[in-house]
C-alpha cells in the first residue's frame, strides 16, 4: 500500500498563490498515477488534476485550468499543485490520489488517498 502525505494548505486572499506537494511512500509502484481531488463543505469530492509517470500528460478541472499546474518529481516521489490567482470558489479541502487511470476526459477512482490539507481563499 503505498503511503500519501500532503503539505502546503493554507489562508491565502484572492488572486494568490499556493503550492501543494505530496510526498509517496510505501508500495510507491501505485503512483504511476497521481492527482488532487478537493472537497469544499457541503459538497462532494471533486477531480481537479492528474499527472501520469512521466509527466507528459495531464488533466485538468475545466474551471482551473490555465490557473493550476500539476507537476511531479519522481526521484522524490512527490507530486505538486501549483495553484495561481485563487479564488473563493478553491476552497476546500485537497486530497492526493495515487493508483488510477486517465484519459482526455476520463478519469477512474484512485485507490489510495492523503488525508488532505485545508485551502482557505478570502476575498
Amino acid at each position: 500500500q503505498v503511503q500519501l502525505v500532503e503539505s502546503g494548505g493554507g489562508l491565502v486572499q484572492a488572486g494568490g498563490s499556493l503550492r501543494l506537494s505530496c510526498a509517496a511512500s510505501g508500495r510507491t509502484k501505485s503512483t504511476y498515477t497521481m492527482g488532487w481531488f478537493r472537497q469544499a463543505p457541503g459538497k462532494e469530492r471533486e477531480f481537479v488534476s492528474a499527472i501520469n509517470w512521466s509527466g507528459d500528460s495531464t488533466l485538468y478541472k475545466a474551471s482551473v485550468k490555465g490557473r493550476f499546474t500539476i507537476s511531479r518529481d519522481n526521484a522524490k516521489n512527490t507530486v505538486y499543485l501549483q495553484m495561481n490567482s485563487l479564488k473563493p470558489e478553491d476552497t476546500a479541502v485537497y486530497y492526493c490520489a495515487a493508483d488510477f487511470a486517465f484519459t482526455n476526459s476520463y478519469y477512474s477512482s484512485p485507490s489510495s488517498w492523503g488525508q488532505g490539507t485545508q485551502v482557505t481563499v478570502s476575498s
